[in-house]
């Protein structure tokens, strides 16, 4: 496929579409190429709004060539019963793993998921949470600068829970690196503790500095999703 399209000639962006599903269809059928099969699966979901063919795709994906991107994505759909597929927890937590584990990508948020799937408690056979088990895949996607997996961790440390005591050094270092990483409720939790003393010393100026960057944060995500417009 080669040569600039013109998207103002609606004839010539079909051609363009129906080309681009071909070339994506041969990539992963003939050539057997997992990103090539990934590609076909955003292109069935986004372009032809065909979710029961993309889910199929991801299944074969994740299932065959355990190709992290599909995985997460599957376990997605798994989580609400989307493309024809049952809602089903137990699944999109092991899909979830398998991306997490793979690496690429989505792993981070397979990781991330795959803790959410567990403090919630739904996946397990006691239908119990294992905060346990969860902050170790927070953990994981933490080091690699998720910010929401860090601001989980800080919030278990800060509470406690079965197996985990409070350690307000830990919840403040994960909020502290939370809020560098862009997350504002980390920010605001880092601000509080500095404030209180809750298990570091109190230091007004921090806090002030740690709120005045939450406030910031916030006024920047507001503002992102009012100039939010179609195709961004």
């Amino acid at each position: 496929m080669s040569g600039l399209v013109n998207f103002e000639d609606e004839e010539e962006v079909k051609v363009y579409l129906e080309n681009l599903g071909i070339e994506y269809s041969f990539q992963c059928y003939k050539e057997h190429d997992p990103d090539g099969c990934h590609r076909l699966a955003d292109y069935l979901a986004g372009i032809k709004v065909n979710f029961e063919g993309a889910a199929k795709v991801l299944k074969e994906n994740c299932e065959n060539n355990l190709h992290s991107e599909s995985c997460y994505k599957l376990g997605n759909y798994y989580l609400t019963g989307k493309g024809g597929l049952p809602r089903d927890m137990k699944t999109a937590y092991q899909c979830f793993l398998k991306s997490c584990e793979k690496g690429g990508k989505k792993s981070i948020n397979g990781c991330h998921s795959a803790g959410l799937l567990l403090q919630d408690g739904q996946v397990n056979e006691d239908e119990k949470p294992n905060v346990a088990l969860a902050r170790d895949y927070y953990s994981k996607a933490c080091d690699s600068d998720f910010a929401p997996s860090c601001f989980n961790l800080s919030t278990i440390y800060l509470q406690g829970a079965p197996g985990i005591s409070k350690d307000m050094s830990q919840a403040l270092q994960y909020s502290l690196k939370a809020c560098d990483l862009g997350h504002m409720w980390g920010c605001a939790n880092a601000s509080r503790m500095y404030k209180l003393g809750d298990g570091v010393e109190k230091n007004d100026a921090k806090a002030e500095t740690l709120k005045n960057r939450a406030e910031t944060l916030y006024k920047e995500q507001n503002t992102a999703v009012n100039t939010l417009t179609f195709g961004q």
